[in-house]
């Protein structure tokens, strides 16, 4: 369900400037001031990342013990999500944003980073970004997206969706894991005052929303935030008692701690110790292994992102493809080859961007809004930390309807679509991963071909993907087998 903008005349849709004719802002439908709404809300949809990503990249130890620290990582995580939104604005002219990926920061920190230094670390999350753009330039990441049928495009937003609420529903404790279940409604209850926050939050969000308010998902969480601050600065003790999940939204005593010069202290670590014989005491094999790892994961979360996103918004043809997908992808291998650079993990595009255009957001001016949001942010650290998951997290479940509606134009009576779309749909917010949705959807639909005598109609690309997958999901047997 797309957001409710009516359907522009010739006349709104003609250029009226060199700024509107770049973007083509007038030419989809949008405005400078519904652009600027659409960035805002996205920024405000994946701040948490600047806070969350410190928390996983700057307490893990590398190989030999060490920690990169919290403070230069937040610093590196907006400044590259910074200069990654705007490069992707400009190249792409699609509302798309980018920033260190969540998911991807755990695998560097917890799979990669016990193996090998930081700055091997971030060498390698390097190259997998110059692997992806080579890729893209040489039309193989872009003929991918191309080979997947139209009904599988459509489940992968689906599924995007899916996940996207499930990420507002667990990051705002509405749902939990349970006690000898996988999940529960809170802590075994609606208990405590963040979860009512969010309740409200929600409430709020979707009166605004259905009464088709502009900047509906914005004012939502611009006002669940003064909510979250008033609550607990009535009834907090100054610390987390009133348990919210990451952001305590409590005023600082002294208005200049809010600002303060960013540490850039991790800028071009990957150099350190030169660029020969790095990796040596791992080996080569390990090394591909784990860039071919990072590329997967990084891949198809990409493409999942780009076709949700971009089918909520109405910017997919009826197969399911996008014009400028060459763009979009060089825009996001270039993003994670800043990821690297800065020392901020892997940037990838954010599914959250569906929270800017949910707002309606169509071009690029949107994410050189985020971009110009992001790097504030790295002086204004604290101020964006103001933002608690619980007054955020409702437009994720917002988004989510928003996506879910699209499950219509799926051809279940097709066993081969409905299987594949089916898991590629449930398998997202179940594993907690695009790419394993995007995995399983695929090797689903091309079995199910292959069984009922049309596997010959499947794409040589997607049986190559679909091995690919399958030598994936089967890396611990494979590595006991050659072990």
């Amino acid at each position: 369900m797309n957001a409710p903008t009516p359907s522009p005349t010739d006349e709104q849709r003609r250029p009226k400037g060199f700024l509107d004719h770049f973007f083509r802002v007038s030419e989809r439908g949008s405005t400078l001031g519904t652009e600027i709404r659409g960035g805002m809300a996205t920024f405000f949809a994946m701040a948490y990342i600047v806070v969350l990503n410190p928390l996983i990249i700057g307490t893990a130890e590398d190989v030999n013990g060490d920690t990169l620290g919290i403070p230069g990582v937040a610093a590196m995580t907006a400044l590259v999500a910074a200069l990654s939104c705007v490069l992707m604005g400009v190249v792409s002219r699609y509302p798309f944003a980018i920033a260190a990926g969540m998911g991807l920061n755990a695998v560097v920190a917890y799979g990669i980073a016990p193996l090998m230094p930081w700055a091997d670390v971030f060498l390698l999350i390097i190259i997998e970004g110059v692997v992806l753009l080579v890729l893209v330039l040489t039309g193989f990441r872009t003929a991918v997206f191309a080979a997947i049928p139209p009904g599988l495009k459509v489940a992968i937003a689906v599924g995007v969706g899916l996940f996207l609420a499930l990420i507002g529903l667990v990051n705002a404790g509405f749902v939990q894991a349970g006690d000898g279940t996988p999940v529960q409604l809170g802590d075994g209850g609606l208990n405590g005052w963040p979860i009512l926050v969010f309740v409200v939050g929600l409430l709020l969000s979707i009166g605004l929303y259905v009464r088709k308010v502009r900047g509906a998902l914005l004012i939502g969480i611009v006002a669940t935030t003064f909510l979250a601050i008033a609550v607990e600065t009535l009834l907090g003790d100054g610390g987390d008692g009133l348990g919210w999940g990451l952001t305590v939204p409590s005023l600082p005593s002294d208005p200049g701690a809010l600002i303060a010069l960013p540490d850039i202290s991790l800028l071009g670590l990957f150099l350190d110790g030169g660029l020969a014989g790095r990796f040596s005491d791992i080996g080569v094999a390990t090394v591909v292994m784990l860039v071919f790892t990072l590329l997967l994961a990084d891949f198809f979360d990409t493409m999942g992102t780009m076709v949700g996103v971009a089918h909520q918004g109405g910017m997919a043809d009826e197969d399911g493809n996008i014009e400028g997908t060459r763009e979009v992808l060089v825009a996001d291998s270039l993003g994670t080859v800043l990821g690297g650079i800065g020392s901020a993990s892997v940037a990838t595009l954010y599914a959250e961007s569906a929270a800017g255009v949910g707002e309606g957001a169509r071009t690029g001016i949107a994410p050189i809004v985020t971009g110009a949001m992001f790097l504030v942010a790295t002086l204004f650290t604290p101020l964006v930390t103001l933002v608690p998951f619980e007054a955020a997290t409702p437009v994720l479940v917002i988004v989510g309807f928003m996506m879910m509606t699209q499950v219509t134009n799926i051809d279940f009576k097709d066993p081969a679509i409905g299987i594949g779309s089916f898991l590629a749909i449930i398998m997202m917010p179940f594993t907690y991963s695009i790419a394993n949705g995007i995995g399983f959807g695929l090797l689903a639909y091309a079995f199910v071909m292959l069984v009922t005598g049309r596997g010959r109609r499947v794409h040589p690309l997607l049986w190559l993907i679909s091995v690919v997958f399958l030598i994936h999901f089967a890396e611990a047997p494979i590595y006991a087998l050659i072990g």
